[in-house]
């Protein structure tokens, strides 16, 4: 058992000294980590890296959280309403199949266990499906 200061660990959060007892594996992880930051300020000191998708402009939040324009969203709406059309001219066991599988996210051997029939059965028909429907999308 060793004793610590977190306020050498955690500055921001400490600000007067506060001693704790850990035990020496979780000394030496404290340790540890603390020796990589201290490598990690170094080098970005060396090779002069200050710079960061952190730097607060929000360039990380612009990446992170992408926001479709207009175009975007009503070009997204065309090419859903393309594949609803398309998936109506299926036939309906095609149609339920499809979309079970590809828009609710089920898979075959679920959508066979509760149509009562085989998976093979399932998958034939999905795969005719997707067949059919890249038909119809060319065309259109």
């Amino acid at each position: 058992m060793k004793e610590i200061n977190l306020r050498k660990f955690y500055t921001e959060i400490y600000k007067e000294d506060y001693i704790v007892t850990l035990p020496d594996e979780i000394v030496e992880v404290l340790m540890e980590f603390r020796r990589g930051d201290t490598a990690y300020r170094i080098r970005t000191y060396r090779y002069k890296a200050y710079f960061s998708l952190d730097c607060g402009d929000n360039i990380e939040r612009e990446m992170r959280y992408h926001v479709p324009s207009v175009q975007e969203i009503i070009e997204r709406n065309m090419e859903e309403e393309k594949l609803y059309a398309a998936l109506d001219q299926l036939t309906e066991k095609q149609r339920k199949r499809v979309y079970a599988h590809y828009i609710l996210g089920i898979k075959q051997s679920d959508i066979a266990k509760m149509e009562g029939t085989s998976v093979s059965t399932v998958h034939e028909s999905i795969r005719r499906g997707l067949r059919r429907l890249e038909k119809i999308l060319k065309e259109n």
